[in-house]
């Protein structure tokens, strides 16, 4: 019976493909696979006992039931794999199996190719993201809407910002995935204390060819792990991203909220159902999951910092918590981004709440560009703003009295400032600055991103 949510609720087939045990198997014996190679072509192996390993170092030979019924004899999953992919192996050639290898070099090498073809996952799905969003930008780069700080109504502002700067985020997330596989992603064959010794001093040559052959970069030094800063970061990196997607759905879900109603999630009329009391009810849910599960790979970074700091050459307590954290976080992680290219494909935009959401502070919004021109009229900087200011307070007061209206009360104003000067003013959709400029790079830019 299923009990983990990921089993039958959350995930994609391609991530949870990566990780799920037979593929984590076949992995493993890739490596040992590339040991045996890397062995005999250095001579220390006969070749024809390299080619009978390679040949025999798959699933359809070493099944996982056979390797299971093993470990629960011997309570030790690499010895068990080893037991498996020897008995598989005609002749003596199964005696060669693992000959220099600890079992750390085998987890944390597979490893690597597990993390390698998670990344490939989670760099198609950001770049997709990124160009949708960039879409958005190009075709909302003059939609002129109310900005927001404090929760408060700020300055105009479009939604060509909004999603270029989104996109920009997620450009700086993809080079941090990139730089963190470079440090993440490398093979290791180098014994119990990370000193080779059980090969000699060939050993350092065999940790070099056994990386060749797995197409990984080789660890520059080890214990007898690849240390788990690099596996900390990785971790970091996709706690970062979940934060991204979550600041984009959070965003969404307080744009969607009634009284505001500017943008929304996709509903089915014909199939969705909001709750199940209230029948009016259209919930932002995609976006609700996606800053609910960002929640808990953002909670993986506490325990994979933990695993760093090891006894001695090292110890064994990172290795259960990352048999849950790093399927788990890649997982989810892909699985949000899945999410968040659903919601950003399908986003319904409401015009009509966006400009009346713009008007709602009946020209408050613009006293910031009141005061700068009154300041290029002439009129002191300080000055000015204390004056505007005072009128500001005055037309927020009175609901019924726009702030221009004030304003042209003011008699010591009318000097400064016409009829047709405040007019032009008061139109939010003229005072988005370099707006457009700015969107328009990010897009010229992003040409060359990926």
């Amino acid at each position: 019976m299923a009990i983990h949510p990921i089993e039958f609720r959350y995930g994609t087939p391609e991530m949870k493909n990566i990780w799920e045990s037979e593929n984590k198997l076949q992995k493993m014996l890739d490596v040992e696979s590339a040991l045996s190679q890397a062995e005999a072509e250095l001579g220390i192996i006969p070749k024809e006992v390299a080619n009978e390993i390679k040949n025999k170092a798959n699933i359809k030979f070493v099944t996982l039931e056979r390797v299971n019924a093993i470990e629960r004899e011997t309570n030790h999953d690499i010895a068990s794999i080893v037991k498996g992919l020897a008995e598989q192996c005609y002749g003596d050639a199964g005696e060669y199996v693992h000959f220099g290898a600890t079992s750390n070099d085998i987890v944390d090498s597979s490893q690597s190719l597990l993390f390698k073809e998670s990344i490939e996952v989670l760099e198609e799905k950001i770049e997709r993201l990124t160009k949708i969003i960039l879409d958005l930008a190009e075709k909302h780069k003059e939609n002129v809407c109310i900005g927001r700080t404090h929760g408060q109504h700020a300055l105009p502002t479009t939604y060509g910002m909004k999603f270029a700067l989104w996109a920009d985020e997620l450009h700086r997330q993809f080079q941090r995935l990139e730089f963190s596989k470079k440090n993440l992603c490398v093979a290791m064959m180098d014994g119990a204390v990370g000193t080779t010794a059980a090969l000699g001093e060939i050993g350092w040559d065999v940790h070099k060819k056994v990386a060749e052959i797995l197409n990984l970069p080789s660890a520059t030094i080890t214990n007898q792990v690849v240390q788990r800063d690099n596996h900390a970061e990785f971790m970091m990196v996709m706690a970062n991203i979940a934060t991204t997607l979550d600041k984009i759905a959070i965003e969404v879900r307080n744009l969607q909220r009634t009284e505001i109603m500017e943008l929304g999630e996709y509903f089915d009329p014909e199939k969705q159902v909001g709750s199940s009391t209230m029948p009016h009810k259209m919930n932002p849910i995609t976006a609700e999951r996606i800053s609910g599960v960002s929640r808990v790979i953002r909670s993986y970074v506490i325990a994979a910092m933990e695993n760093n700091p090891l006894w001695h050459e090292r110890d064994l307590t990172n290795s259960s918590c990352e048999r849950i954290i790093f399927p788990e976080a890649c997982i989810l992680t892909d699985y949000i981004l899945n999410l968040t290219i659903k919601l950003m494909s399908n986003l319904v935009f409401y015009e009509d709440n966006i400009e009346r959401n713009l008007n709602m502070t009946r020209g408050l919004i613009m006293a910031e560009r009141l005061m700068a021109e009154l300041t290029r009229k002439g009129m002191g900087r300080q000055t000015a703003y204390s004056v505007v200011r005072e009128c500001a307070i005055k037309a927020n007061k009175n609901q019924e009295e726009l702030l221009s209206e004030v304003i042209l009360s003011k008699d010591e104003l009318k000097k400064y400032l016409s009829f047709e000067d405040l007019e032009e003013i008061m139109n939010p959709h003229t005072y988005v600055g370099s707006s457009k400029r700015i969107v328009d790079e990010v897009l010229k830019s992003s040409k060359d991103w990926f």
